[in-house]
């Protein structure tokens, strides 16, 4: 198994208990891909119940929901060696600008996971995102299949910018991708085909500080956001399809908002 070759757990933090991996697995399998920011909903999550930022749990939650993006467009993938390979450059070409970013501000942006006020203001940004590519999509008349070099760009920078907790990845990339005129079909697909190497890369980054095992709350957390990912990501496209991409811009104001006041 991958996580049990690459050695054993020092844990600087208190342990993980089997309840709070549930929970946070649950969280992070939820709001990865639902647009609504898992980085945002962990950081609440912590604050809520007094859990210390564990960076290393926060790595297997993340590789958890990985294996659900894997699984999800396994054919997707296929195809992307085989037959398609305009959209392998464009996903190439949209990379480098979450790339700079990570690399220029990704220590500013980490510094912002102990601020539970910032993510509450970052949610409500999330939500005029969201409500801007909800308008796109049904105002826009001639709808793309691909994105365009530029375009292509633009959603890698938005992506980058969703290193900030509380901006949601998939909320400023589809959004992104329908206001630069994509279909609601092909801004999920890029939007999710370009997380992929993000989060891969992210972390590797991570996994050289620590060393990692078959902890097993740790597994317990990972599994939970891998099945609950994968749903989630079922449940995303089918709203996404039917043009209701608000639902989530209401959720995220709800939320911003009481996170500000309370």
């Amino acid at each position: 198994m991958l996580v049990c070759n690459l050695g054993f757990v020092i844990w600087n933090l208190k342990p993980v208990t089997i309840f709070q991996a549930i929970i946070s697995g649950i969280v992070q399998g939820t709001a990865e891909f639902l647009p609504i920011s898992s980085s945002g909903h962990l950081i609440i999550l912590h604050h809520l119940f007094k859990i210390k930022q564990d960076f290393l749990f926060d790595i297997f939650v993340h590789l958890g929901t990985l294996l659900a993006l894997l699984v999800f467009f396994h054919k997707e993938i296929i195809a992307l060696f085989s037959r398609e390979k305009r959209l392998v450059f464009l996903l190439i070409l949209a990379s480098i600008p979450t790339a700079i970013i990570g690399f220029c501000c990704g220590g500013i942006f980490e510094q912002l996971f102990a601020n539970v006020k910032s993510v509450g203001g970052m949610l409500l940004i999330t939500g005029l995102w969201l409500l801007g590519g909800d308008a796109a999509s049904r105002h826009n008349k001639r709808l793309k299949k691909t994105p365009g070099f530029f375009s292509a760009l633009l959603i890698g920078f938005a992506q980058g910018i969703s290193l900030i907790p509380g901006i949601s990845r998939s909320g400023a990339t589809i959004s992104t991708g329908l206001i630069s005129g994509l279909n609601r079909e092909s801004a999920f697909r890029f939007s999710f085909l370009l997380s992929i190497p993000a989060v891969l890369g992210a972390l590797l980054f991570k996994i050289r500080d620590f060393q990692l095992s078959c902890d097993f709350a740790l597994i317990v957390g990972m599994l939970i956001s891998a099945i609950v990912g994968f749903f989630s990501l079922e449940f995303l496209f089918s709203v996404i399809k039917e043009n209701k991409l608000y639902i989530f811009a209401i959720y995220c104001f709800v939320v911003g908002i009481g996170v500000l006041a309370l």
